[in-house]
């Protein structure tokens, strides 16, 4: 009857080991990426890292802080797949965001008394001056790398995703190189 009732909370996310993901390059990790509500976080060759509006993963995204800053970054691998480590070592932003938004969500967000409950402690709740991220790493449907972790509660298993940014026509041409004219 106890690993009955022990079996019954296990979610998703905490039998979750990896992607299994073995064959990302730091050159193909670095660079830009986005999620929802103008979060951005830019890896740079060099190991540091700018974020811009980046939610706290499991319980801390129910606090509802969003946080901007740099840090540094590094890409790991051992058995169970690749991540990446994000540490915000600067806060130099914070704010804060309704409890109810999500980066990649399959629920329904209803208003009831937990909710509200749950948004009187998000606006009491301090944004951490430094925090570390864990980011899983895997590819979609066409191959391209997406960067994830998981918010909230463990039983639900919500994934938090970053893709890679659309870089403007504009900002791809050399600033170094001569204006045709």
């Amino acid at each position: 009857m106890g690993l009955a009732v022990l079996c019954a909370c296990a979610g998703p996310y905490q039998y979750f080991e990896g992607t299994g993901l073995h064959d990302a390059t730091v050159a193909e990790v670095t660079g830009s990426w986005e999620s929802i509500e103008e979060t951005r976080l830019t890896l740079r060759l060099d190991g540091t890292a700018l974020l811009q509006r980046l939610d706290g993963q499991d319980f801390d995204f129910d606090e509802g802080w969003r946080v901007t800053g740099s840090g540094t970054w590094k890409l790991t691998d051992d058995s169970n797949g690749q991540d990446i480590r994000l540490a915000m070592t600067t806060r130099t932003g914070a704010e804060m965001r309704a409890p109810t938004t999500a980066a990649d969500t399959s629920t329904d967000a209803s208003t009831d008394a937990s909710t509200d409950a749950s948004v009187s402690a998000a606006a009491s709740a301090v944004p951490p001056a430094t925090y570390t991220w864990h980011f899983y790493v895997r590819r979609d449907q066409h191959e391209a790398l997406e960067l994830f972790f998981f918010y909230g509660d463990p039983d639900i298993g919500n994934t938090y995703v970053l893709r890679r940014a659309a870089t403007p026509a504009a900002t791809t041409a050399d600033p170094g190189a001569p204006v045709a004219g």
